[in-house]
Order: structure tokens, then C-alpha cells, then sequence
């Protein structure tokens, strides 16, 4: 990792004014319960050791991430980031097919880590880790500029009421810092089965500078999810989308 990130900055929750109260901070994400159920707990005690990343271990002088996955860039074809990996249903499917690329999950729902791992486990997708940490944060913390070769959001919570359109994940600033992570014709994949949420990421994404794409038909290596199973359920249409990083 690059020598300007060896001391991290304060992690979202962990930021308090100089009078000791903690900073009330905008967050993409709300966290759920915690508890697992008896096959998580199976899969967690069988493999969080070998790939999850834990919180402190993010807040170390000189994290290396390079080294949780046991090789670096000149090793593997690239990097990929999935923002919100859920259950890890796509995390374990795309993955495996992609054992020359190393996968990082971020997920701050813990059970879904745990029922994600399994998932891993039995795809045998050894490439993937975990991670708990705001995905904002690692992004601008901890990974350089252009070091990333897919980033993939597939539904995100879609934060529906008006008052909430603040949190959600896809908005200009974070758009600008998914770009600049990008490695030239770097891809940004994203799925959403809200259709004004969709056409908030298209008018967002076109904006962006650094990124040209649009509404693509649905990636065919994607697994149909948990998520997207709700969605289709509900009667509400899927809306796959690609950018790339302009080389």
C-alpha cells in the first residue's frame, strides 16, 4: 500500500470533537443485529480467522492490504471492491470465476460476513476477503488512486424516504472517489431494482468526469440474489449499470 495511508485516519464512529463528543456523521449503511444464526456460526468459526479482516487490524500504522490476501499486484490481474456484499451470494459466485483477481468484500452486517464465508468456502473462492469497515472510508483511506480494477454495488439499500436521499452510497462525492479508485477502463457495475434510485445513479454517474457508461443490459455473471429475488417478488424492475474510468 502506498506510504501516504500509513497512518489512517479516524474510522466513521471513532471521530469526537476536542470536547470528547463523538461527531454525528451522514452514513450510507445502518447497522443491523448481530446474532448468528447455528450455520453462521459454523462458517464463521471455520474461516473468519483466514478471511475476514478485523476492525483493528484497519487502524494499524501501515496496513497493508496486500498482505491479508497473501500477494501483491504483480500476482494477481487486479483488485476488486464489492460495496455491500450482503450474504455473499455474488461475492462467492463471481469470485470464483475470477481466481486471478483478488475480491474485498465490505460488509458491515456481520451475519451476512458469516453466511457469506460459507457461501466462499463452498465455491471455493479462495481469493475473496472480508471486511466490516464503512466502504467510503477504506476507499478514501486505505486504497490509492487507481488501484482498483472493478468495483461492484449491487443493490444498495435505496434509502426511500426523502429525508433519507442523503445517505445513500451513490452521490457525487462518493462517485468522484469510486472514480479516482479506478485503474484506467476500470469498471463500476451496479444493480438496483428502485427506479428512482436508478435514475439518480444514472444522472450522478454521468456527471462524473472520470467515468463514461450508462444503463447496460443485465451482467450475465450475475447471480440472482437474495436482494434481487425481493425486488422481482415485488413486481419492481431490475436495472443493471456499468461505468468505466476513462483511460
Amino acid at each position: 500500500m502506498s506510504d501516504q495511508h500509513a497512518v489512517a485516519a479516524a474510522r466513521p464512529h471513532h471521530k469526537v470533537t476536542e470536547e470528547g463528543r463523538r461527531v454525528r456523521e451522514v452514513l450510507t449503511y445502518s447497522r443491523r443485529g448481530s446474532r448468528f444464526t447455528p450455520s453462521q456460526q459454523e462458517s464463521w468459526d471455520a474461516h473468519h480467522e483466514a478471511w475476514v479482516i478485523p476492525d483493528e487490524a484497519v487502524d494499524a500504522d501501515g496496513f497493508d492490504l496486500d498482505a491479508w490476501f497473501g500477494r501483491g499486484p504483480g500476482e494477481r490481474d487486479g483488485l476488486v471492491v464489492e460495496i455491500g456484499s450482503g450474504i455473499g451470494e455474488a461475492t462467492a459466485a463471481l469470485a470464483a470465476q475470477r481466481p486471478s483477481y483478488d475480491v474485498l468484500a465490505l460488509e458491515v452486517w456481520r451475519p451476512g460476513v458469516a453466511h457469506g464465508l460459507g457461501l466462499v468456502a463452498e465455491a471455493g473462492a479462495t481469493n475473496v476477503r472480508f471486511c466490516s469497515i464503512d466502504a467510503v472510508w477504506f476507499l478514501g483511506t486505505l486504497l490509492g488512486e487507481g488501484s482498483l480494477a472493478e468495483v461492484w454495488t449491487f443493490f444498495p439499500d435505496p434509502w426511500p424516504k426523502a429525508r433519507h436521499h442523503k445517505r445513500r452510497l451513490v452521490t457525487a462525492p462518493h462517485a468522484a472517489l469510486v472514480a479516482s479508485r479506478l485503474r484506467a477502463g476500470g469498471t463500476w457495475r451496479l444493480a438496483t431494482d428502485w427506479a428512482e434510485y436508478a435514475e439518480q445513479m444514472r444522472v450522478v454517474l454521468d456527471a462524473e468526469p472520470l467515468l463514461e457508461g450508462g444503463v447496460v443490459e443485465r451482467w450475465a455473471d450475475r447471480p440472482v440474489t437474495k436482494f434481487e429475488r425481493k425486488g422481482l417478488a415485488a413486481e419492481r424492475s431490475i436495472t443493471d449499470l456499468a461505468y468505466r474510468r476513462r483511460g
